[in-house]
């Protein structure tokens, strides 16, 4: 069926499809339960407000049926503020309430020598290598553009952090959910490289189905 990529209105969503297409993968920009729910991967991108981000998904029903494909089994990956968005909060103009797929919440930079927000590239340390997301794969630098980063409350969900003033989320894992700070189809060979990990998981599930 492909790789559903959630239209909610917010997101890099055309750049991903043709990084996903890229990879020899059909990428398919929806919005459809249907299409959604049967797909062999979710990938939930985003740029913009956390709040206003799950007022979108909430309004199109949209965050109920994330849950379900997350439920589900199947692949999800998260792409920056989708990331973010499936923790339990985010601190961003305000307390606001996320999908509460992953425990933990999002939190704004502070203080320290370094500049917010954070844009350009950081270099990634792998917490967990043996992680099928990292699976094949050497420490490099991806592109990073963002003012809050996630605080996630269980240690066995992060994959891999990066420096920026000090450790900072940059990928997490817990079972078929995944979620990547940064933007991996802006992140030259080692973002496409882990992209591909992701589809490469969405394929292997759709095998043994």
């Amino acid at each position: 069926m492909g790789i559903a990529i959630v239209d909610y209105g917010m997101g890099n969503l055309h750049s991903v499809g043709k990084a996903v297409e890229r990879l020899g993968f059909e990428g398919i920009v929806t919005g459809d339960e249907r299409v959604i729910l049967e797909a062999d991967g979710v990938i939930l991108p985003g740029v913009g407000a956390f709040g206003d981000a799950m007022e979108h998904l909430r309004e199109t029903g949209l965050d109920a049926l994330v849950r379900k494909a997350a439920a589900s089994g199947k692949p999800l990956l998260g792409i920056c503020l989708g990331m973010q968005l499936l923790f339990d909060e985010s601190e961003e103009h305000g307390r606001n309430t996320g999908l509460g797929i992953l425990p933990g919440r999002v939190v704004r930079f502070q203080g320290g020598n370094y500049k917010v927000p954070h844009m350009g590239w950081n270099r990634l340390e792998f917490k967990q290598p043996d992680s099928p997301l990292l699976a094949g794969l050497t420490e490099g630098h991806v592109y990073f553009v963002h003012s809050y980063h996630v605080l996630p409350e269980r240690g066995d969900d992060l994959l891999a952090v990066t420096d920026y003033g000090h450790p900072v989320t940059a990928i997490v894992g817990r079972d078929n959910v995944y979620g990547m700070q940064f933007h991996p189809e802006k992140s030259s060979e080692l973002g496409m490289a882990l992209l591909g990990n992701f589809l490469s998981l969405a394929e292997g599930r759709k095998e043994r189905s």
